[in-house]
């Protein structure tokens, strides 16, 4: 039997402000246990929530990045859950009337687009977290901490609709939301700090049938990696399980990174076990179309505007463009090193970037902000390229030189103190190319017997005489004149 699989995601997406959604407790990462929690967040008899402008503010953007419904007025609820980290046994959320409302994210798999449908977005407070290690009791058994530094961290949840059909295409939405959070400036994106946490909610059906399949809920997927991973055991499982004979259980599963396996938490909830009401405590949320105004109006240019702006403006292709626009240091290395270079040229920037750039920033774990190759010399050094006066070949040399912060990374002098520049006279290429000919006569016959293989191979023997100094152009126009 062909299977289909269905995955929707929800993001947990930390908002970036100073103090969290409820009350004026820092919201600062690594502080020690419980020093960042007041009356409202411990749940003190009497403490009242009041709502925080700035985590509205974020919201609303997201809303509008993605072109979706801000709610006039939006009501906040009461979901209803015991657990340790929860002290007032309910959590501050958004149920019947989320705040963010539709809308769509568009992204590339390969070099396919697709568009998948938000569902909402909605305003919540986090819990605390639990702490199992270096714990004793009294008597000296293990036992657990609870740290409330967390609770009430303000967080806006991302619900997709259900169209994603493989685990490339939900890493693919995840990396471009992480990137659309981060350039809009409402999240950090810090994974490992749990900043940005994706439960993956995952079935498998027959192939054709409409009706979905039983799902599994994955919870707090913090890294690209372990969400593809997860995914594709999750899948596997399943589909074993239905081929064995068995049904697949609605239910909250845990990822093992170790073992590469999902491990089951406990059932999964419907809405109605957690007896959503709205919480007296809390007024509506008014959103008035000014509010919405001012927002906008410090929007920064939004991704996909971008996009069609290098496609129009560079001659990009759609998927170039979406690359180079996925975070705005990366954006904005690419427009200031194009803007160096010869109109039509911009490609070369972008192959660049996405290449060479990209591979170094990946194996020295740095970000574009930190690259050690200023846009302005990178377009230096692909000028050289466009002149002649050195090859592609030689330029990643002199690429890796000016990463190292050889001759303060200035291209030119790399080139002239190296002595890699070009070599582009026709006569002493034309040297040469008689010297290697005269020795390899076999390659020579070979050739001219009609094996392509054998031009390759001089071509090879006479960089390696010039050193890879040699215009590659120039030898092949100069060897196929020689060779008749």
């Amino acid at each position: 039997m062909e299977w289909e699989i269905v995955i929707g995601l929800e993001t947990h997406t930390q908002l970036s402000t100073a103090s969290k959604i409820f009350s004026g407790s820092s919201t600062r990462f690594g502080a020690p246990p419980n020093t960042q929690a007041n009356e409202v967040d411990m749940a003190l008899p009497g403490s009242l929530p009041v709502m925080n402008h700035d985590a509205v503010d974020r919201a609303i953007r997201l809303g509008l990045a993605i072109g979706a419904k801000i709610a006039p007025r939006s009501i906040f609820a009461r979901k209803n859950y015991f657990y340790p980290d929860l002290p007032k046994n309910y959590q501050i959320s958004q149920y019947e009337i989320p705040v963010v409302q539709g809308g769509t994210l568009s992204f590339f798999v390969g070099e396919q687009e697709k568009t998948i449908n938000i569902t909402r977005a909605h305003l919540e407070e986090d819990a605390g977290k639990l702490l199992h290690q270096g714990y004793t009791g009294p008597h000296g058994e293990s036992s657990s901490g609870v740290d409330l530094n967390r609770a009430g961290t303000p967080l806006l949840e991302i619900v997709s609709e259900p169209e994603m059909r493989s685990a490339a295409e939900a890493v693919a939405y995840a990396r471009t939301l992480h990137g659309l959070v981060m350039w809009l400036g409402i999240c950090d994106g810090n994974m490992q700090e749990g900043s940005f946490r994706v439960d993956a909610n995952v079935s498998v059906r027959p192939k054709g049938q409409a009706e979905f399949g039983t799902r599994s809920e994955i919870k707090n997927l913090n890294s690209f990696r372990f969400l593809e991973r997860a995914i594709q055991y999750e899948v596997r499982r399943q589909i074993e399980l239905i081929e064995d004979g068995g049904t697949v259980r609605q239910e909250t599963r845990l990822y093992d990174s170790e073992r590469d396996e999902t491990r089951s938490m406990r059932s999964k909830e419907d809405a109605h076990d957690y007896r959503y009401f709205p919480d007296p405590d809390l007024p509506p949320l008014v959103i008035g179309a000014d509010w919405i105004e001012q927002v906008r109006a410090a929007m920064p240019e939004l991704p996909a505007h971008m996009r069609a702006r290098f496609e129009k403006d560079f001659g990009l292709s759609g998927y170039d463009a979406a690359q180079l626009t996925m975070d705005r240091a990366t954006a904005s290395y690419f427009e200031a090193a194009a803007g160096g270079l010869p109109a039509g040229q911009a490609k070369l920037a972008a192959n660049w970037i996405m290449g060479e750039v990209a591979a170094a920033l990946h194996r020295d774990e740095i970000g574009v902000a930190d690259c050690p190759v200023a846009p302005a010399r990178l377009a230096t050094l692909i000028g050289r390229i466009i002149d002649g006066t050195i090859s592609n070949k030689i330029a990643r040399e002199v690429f890796a030189a000016m990463w190292a912060g050889e001759q303060q990374g200035d291209p030119d002098a790399i080139i002239e103190a190296r002595g890699l520049r070009q070599i582009s006279d026709s006569g002493a290429i034309g040297a040469m190319i008689d010297e290697v000919l005269a020795a390899h006569p076999a390659v020579v016959e070979e050739y001219r017997a009609g094996k392509q293989k054998a031009f390759n191979s001089l071509v090879g023997q006479i960089m390696k005489a010039a050193k890879g100094k040699a215009n590659p152009q120039q030898v092949n126009e100069l060897l196929k004149q020689k060779l008749g």
